[in-house]
């Protein structure tokens, strides 16, 4: 495939000078702005910041339940939803897509290819004609699954080049990947563990990638006085949407034995399933309601990033017990805020959290460990001191939200 299908020299020419001069950047986002959506939105400023525009972009709005934020109206206004411009063009676009490629995709991986062919195809064309009408020259998409296959399809069809964030494992993302990496201009991934599983995956296939965790605003997220060590009942808040795999309810166990053990813990969990509260959530309530709990343990639904930094704030103890996280931005929030941190090691997290330096670390599905940390940083006052100051050290460093907006606009204007 050439790299401007479609397009006379003059077009090539002026696409690229767009794309140097950096005037605007397509960022597509799924389902914007959903729950755990804040780093983008964070990164759209910082993006702002270094004078390029962004143009935001989304396949469809999330579910009303998960609309959480004080910034999702702006944020939703500010938004073009491919799906809702694209119906009834798939069969016009589909005889243009890249069919050669596209049939060893679906050899290599199975028919369920030709499903999503079928849904992004008129969505890459609104892609291109947005973009074309714009004057954007380059497009990031923060997904590996079907935006990412839109990105592809607009390119092809004579839009603009397209990069990728890889923030979890590619198993998560769908299949058709060769063909969606292999005509990215650059791709970002957040772990060193994720780098190397691209690289075993499909060497062959992959533009230049760059390492670059996600980060966090750490000039908001950051404590006005010290931090103040658990003195009687201790507070601990988690955060995270409700799934099994988020270990949820490893840490309602985990409380239930510490208050069996006739310590006082509280358990403020924020966050929402994917069904809007109909999911999970219930199996979650039903966990409280069996241990008798329901004093000690809130379930307090999608709450916006200001109640969530309050509540970090009073918290003594910040803990997600995830059977899996690629890296985990709501662990850097509560570093950032200060708190000290429990996490589970595994997926990137212990390339986030040194076990004992910025917070500690314990196995998956493991309550009666997520119990003993909890205890630990309770009743030892200089270690949550030391982990609250070295913690917030490591993010202010490594993880600002700003860094990670410099590397798609330097690779952009590469």
């Amino acid at each position: 495939m050439q790299l401007w299908p479609n397009h006379d020299a003059a077009q090539k020419i002026s696409w690229k000078r767009r794309m140097i001069q950096g005037e605007k950047l397509g960022y597509l986002v799924p389902q914007f702005p959903g729950q755990t959506h804040i780093f983008f939105w964070r990164e759209i400023a910082a993006l702002e910041a270094m004078g390029v525009t962004p143009v935001l972009f989304s396949t469809r709005k999330p579910p009303e339940g998960l609309i959480a934020h004080d910034w999702s109206d702006a944020a939703m206004a500010r938004t073009t939803y491919l799906g809702e411009v694209a119906p009834g063009r798939a069969l016009k676009v589909l005889p243009r897509l890249p069919w050669g490629e596209l049939l060893r995709e679906v050899r290599r991986d199975g028919l369920s290819v030709l499903k999503d062919i079928a849904i992004c195809a008129a969505a890459g064309q609104a892609l291109k004609d947005r973009c074309a009408a714009q004057g954007i020259a380059h497009v990031h998409v923060h997904s590996c699954g079907r935006a990412a296959l839109i990105a592809a399809f607009a390119k092809h069809l004579g839009g603009p080049e397209y990069s990728l964030t890889l923030h979890g494992p590619l198993s998560d993302y769908g299949r058709g990947q060769r063909y969606k990496w292999r005509h990215a201009k650059f791709a970002t991934v957040i772990t060193r563990k994720l780098m190397a599983e691209m690289q075993a995956e499909q060497p062959e296939d992959l533009p230049p990638m760059i390492l670059r965790p996600m980060g966090v605003d750490t000039d908001y997220l950051r404590r006005d006085a010290p931090y103040v060590p658990a003195q009687g009942q201790i507070r601990v808040f988690s955060c995270g949407r409700l799934n099994v795999v988020k270990g949820h309810q490893d840490l309602i166990e985990a409380v239930r034995q510490l208050r069996a053990a006739g310590h006082d813990v509280v358990l403020e969990i924020a966050g929402q399933d994917d069904e809007g509260g109909s999911g999970f959530r219930l199996v979650l309530d039903r966990l409280i309601k069996q241990h008798k709990l329901q004093e000690h343990v809130r379930l307090l639904g999608a709450i916006d990033a200001a109640s969530v930094k309050a509540r970090l704030l009073e918290a003594h103890v910040f803990a997600l017990a995830s059977w899996h996280e690629p890296l985990g931005v709501v662990y850097m929030e509560a570093i950032a805020c200060g708190v000290p941190t429990i996490g589970t090691a595994a997926g990137g997290v212990p390339e986030l959290i040194d076990d004992g330096v910025e917070g500690l670390l314990v196995p998956p599905k493991a309550p009666e460990a997520l119990a003993a940390a909890i205890l630990r940083i309770a009743e030892d006052p200089d270690l949550a001191r030391r982990l609250s100051e070295t913690g917030r050290a490591r993010i202010e460093r490594d993880y600002r939200a700003s860094l990670g907006a410099e590397v798609i606009v330097n690779e952009m204007r590469r």
